[in-house]
């Protein structure tokens, strides 16, 4: 069978037995071919879901490529170091300003996250570490890390988190479009690919965000490569002696890395077996939606904050889709909106692991059961 003629099955065939460069070469291709379909649309996060998309087309079909482990450690590192530019010393005046305000917010949050995963866990469809880490609202690649790290499927876990992000990116925009008039078209204009880059500081920053991570890992901290730069260089930033500035092009290369690693781990089977779960997953999404929505109709109450700040604050996940919105939107306390969402950001990384494995204790239908995945091999995870 020739050419144009071939099946889709015989191509695929053919491209296995292709060199392994030339292989990742169609990856990347496929890769930018759909995250410019993504942008075009109008899609958060399509850096990432265009990575994790092609790596799933690859994997699906038989292609055994794998991410370094030194590629994606640094990958891990750099998006340890975003995480932390977010946390500003504006940002943590706020935080101490409203301090009891924000983790009364933030623990309803968290314990509604981990009661609905719970819940799931019971239908026996998603296993109990992997429902609370894809149930946590937010910090969606920091999860798929943390969940993999602690026993959790980082597929199911990235296939949860990320269906979640594309609705309430949807839900916050039409909310900010029809409530308040917001001019959600019109997003922030993004860092240019090509900025001049300031190499010493961007030096240091990829140094200590490496001493950080060698640090984590000496002492045994879970997710020791996510939580180590991150929490170094939190410190640094919010206290104002380390400015953190990445350049675009670099975080699009870290989160390739990253969508490949969870993309390439995908096979037909567990394709399936997802597709099943899809119901429940976006029921729990919508759930979580609705809880931090009567959060924010409590903060209207409680705190005289105006309600579509208070929904956007809430809103679970995808902190920087909410941060374009809100900035899109002149009548939005972005200050506001940014404290709550990097608080919630640190809780839910520092609390994740403790909230699972305290609900794995208290579950007794989650102790002493194998957890068993259609088309999964537990090695692998």
């Amino acid at each position: 069978m020739s050419g144009a003629g071939a099946s889709p099955a015989v191509m695929w065939q053919r491209l296995a037995g292709w060199p392994a460069p030339v292989q990742w070469a169609a990856l990347a291709m496929l890769s930018a071919l759909i995250w410019l379909i993504w942008s075009v649309v109008g899609l958060p996060a399509g850096l990432l879901m265009g990575a994790m998309i092609g790596g799933i087309v690859f994997g699906v079909n038989g292609l055994r490529l794998e991410v370094p482990q030194w590629p994606f450690l640094g990958a891990q590192a750099l998006i340890g170091a975003m995480i932390s530019a977010s946390i500003t010393p504006a940002i943590v005046g706020s935080l101490t300003h409203e301090f009891l305000l924000f983790c009364s917010v933030l623990t309803a949050t968290l314990l509604g996250a981990s009661a609905i995963g719970w819940l799931i866990s019971r239908s026996g469809l998603i296993p109990g570490p992997t429902a609370v880490y894809g149930t946590a609202p937010g910090a969606a690649a920091a999860m798929v890390l943390l969940g993999e790290a602690d026993g959790a499927d980082a597929r199911l876990v990235a296939f949860m988190q990320y269906s979640r992000v594309l609705l309430v990116a949807l839900g916050a925009a039409i909310v900010a479009r029809f409530w308040a008039g917001g001019a959600t078209g019109a997003r922030a204009p993004g860092t240019p690919w090509l900025m001049p880059v300031h190499w010493g500081n961007l030096g240091t920053v990829v140094l200590l965000a490496a001493v950080g991570q060698q640090a984590a890992r000496l002492l045994r901290v879970p997710a020791w490569a996510l939580l180590g730069p991150m929490l170094l260089l939190s410190a640094l930033h919010a206290a104002g002696w380390l400015a953190i500035d990445l350049p675009r092009w670099l975080l699009a290369a870290a989160y390739t890395l990253l969508g490949w690693h969870i993309g390439l781990g995908f096979r037909r089977d567990f394709l399936r077996h997802a597709g099943q779960v899809l119901p429940v997953v976006a029921g729990a999404a919508l759930c979580l939606m609705g809880l931090c929505g009567l959060l924010a109709w409590c903060l209207t109450h409680l705190a005289h904050v105006d309600a579509l700040t208070a929904y956007l604050a809430t809103s679970p996940g995808g902190l920087d889709t909410v941060a374009i919105i809100a900035a899109s939107t002149p009548t939005v306390d972005l200050q506001f909106v940014l404290a709550l969402q990097s608080m919630r950001l640190l809780f839910v990384i520092a609390l994740a692991p403790l909230t699972t494995r305290l609900v794995v204790r208290l579950s007794p239908h989650l102790q002493n059961v194998p957890i068993e995945i259609p088309g999964i091999d537990r090695e692998q995870v």
